[in-house]
């Protein structure tokens, strides 16, 4: 994980202290599962919890002779436990460790990120109700289309947002599952039961099947969702970035007092916190294509995946709990200019009401193609001569045969696109 993008929430979760905690808990979570089952002394259990600790310096000492990170874990815990830790690891093997740990810290950095999502949909749909009828133009191919309204490209993403929180929660609950069922999954030396006890504790489920780890579809699942996360703040900040070009200037980030936007020029408000969110999601992409390689595996294991999920997990789960709580800022203090919004819309002189003429040529009784036509025609003289869409449409003869002159005034505007825009929130039920 990079500091400079990785908050101290997430930075906590996957830190040695936190892993080495949670594998001493898993370990003596099954040590009270065994006693319970009458296989271990219960004064035993008390001495394990009064003395069981770890050192992470200890822990990484050893393992510079073991090579074996459990093994090393085993033999720090065991200094502090002395005798009764002859029962620590009873019929496990390291994954039965190592794997349900990690679907705990998964589930607490999920867990994280999940409200930092809702905390994103409520800044959007308090945004889109402020601007919902903010009128601007809508772009496709990047070329003015017709009219839209600032709040519904907000709405849009509070869309969005909506659904990758139910994505999420169906994901953590997916990969929130553990195993102790020994080397190969088929409990040959440890009873079902002490996986009940263990992951009930952990607040996890235990794994239907295992080999001699959990499948990773789960993980892929998981890091895919995180994936698409990026993907949505990316689809923001670039509108955003689209939105700040000088030319533009529609919307813009929030630019504080003594920032500096350039080394060399000391005019320059850059929209860096848009750029570093696509940058981020790029990251997030990768390592979600690195999760999907990790599902197949040799056999009932090969540690494959295992380097690859010390870099991924970590990495992108602080990366997107970064993006979004910058994302929530961005768009919590974005400075939204509707006047250059309108000013945009009459860069082409009236050319988004080309639509309207057309559907009313088609009322009229014309061939739709026929009325295409005939409206391109005056169309594609504003874009060369720079005469208002207007003026070529009243000197259009073909037009004129159908429609009067203070008709085609009629039929200019925008207020029509607000008709709708009140049932559009209903539906995603901002309010």
């Amino acid at each position: 994980m990079v500091p400079r993008y990785t908050r101290q929430e997430i930075d906590h979760i996957w830190s040695d202290e936190n892993k080495y905690q949670i594998w001493l808990e898993v370990e003596l979570l099954a040590c009270e599962a065994q006693a319970e089952l009458g296989l271990i002394p219960q004064e035993d259990i008390k001495i394990m919890r009064e003395k069981a600790q770890i050192n992470v310096n200890r822990i990484l000492e050893i393992e510079e002779k073991t090579k074996h990170d459990v093994i090393a874990f085993l033999t720090c815990v065991e200094e502090f436990v002395g005798e009764p830790s002859r029962f620590i690891h009873l019929g496990m093997t390291s994954s039965d460790v190592l794997d349900t740990a990690f679907a705990v810290q998964i589930k607490q950095a999920g867990e994280i990120i999940l409200n930092d999502l809702k905390k994103f949909a409520e800044v959007l749909a308090r945004k889109a109700k402020e601007f919902k009828y903010t009128v601007c133009i809508g772009r496709s191919h990047g070329i003015h289309a017709e009219p839209t309204t600032f709040g519904l490209k907000l709405a849009l993403w509070y869309d969005e947002c909506i659904r990758n929180i139910k994505r999420l929660e169906s994901a953590i609950d997916e990969v929130a599952v553990g195993k102790i069922n020994g080397a190969v999954g088929t409990f040959e030396h440890i009873s079902p039961k002490v996986e009940e006890y263990v992951c009930e504790k952990l607040g996890l489920k235990p794994a239907a099947i295992t080999t001699q780890v959990i499948q990773r579809d789960r993980h892929a699942n998981f890091m895919n969702v995180i994936a698409l996360i990026g993907s949505m703040l990316e689809k923001v900040a670039i509108e955003i970035r689209h939105l700040q070009r000088t030319e533009v200037l529609e919307a813009e980030e929030y630019f504080s007092e003594g920032q500096k936007g350039s080394s060399a020029m000391p005019h320059k408000r850059n929209p860096i916190s848009s750029e570093n969110i696509s940058g981020q999601a790029r990251i997030l992409r990768t390592n979600a294509l690195a999760s999907i390689e990790n599902n197949a595996l040799w056999h009932e294991r090969d540690i494959s995946h295992s380097s690859v999920e010390r870099y991924i997990f970590p990495d992108s789960t602080a990366a997107c709990n970064y993006s979004i709580n910058r994302a929530i800022t961005l768009i919590d203090k974005l400075i939204v200019y509707p006047e250059n919004m309108k000013k945009n819309m009459d860069i082409t002189l009236g050319l988004y009401n080309s639509q309207k003429i057309l559907l009313h040529l088609a009322k009229l009784g014309l061939k739709r193609q026929t009325a295409y036509e005939m409206v391109q025609k005056s169309a594609m003289r504003t874009w060369k001569e720079k005469v208002p869409f207007l003026q070529t449409l009243k000197e259009n003869e073909d037009i004129c045969k159908y429609i009067k002159q203070d008709e085609l005034e009629g039929l200019f505007g925008y207020d029509e696109i607000f008709k709708s825009v009140d049932y559009i929130f209903e539906r995603l039920e901002i309010k």
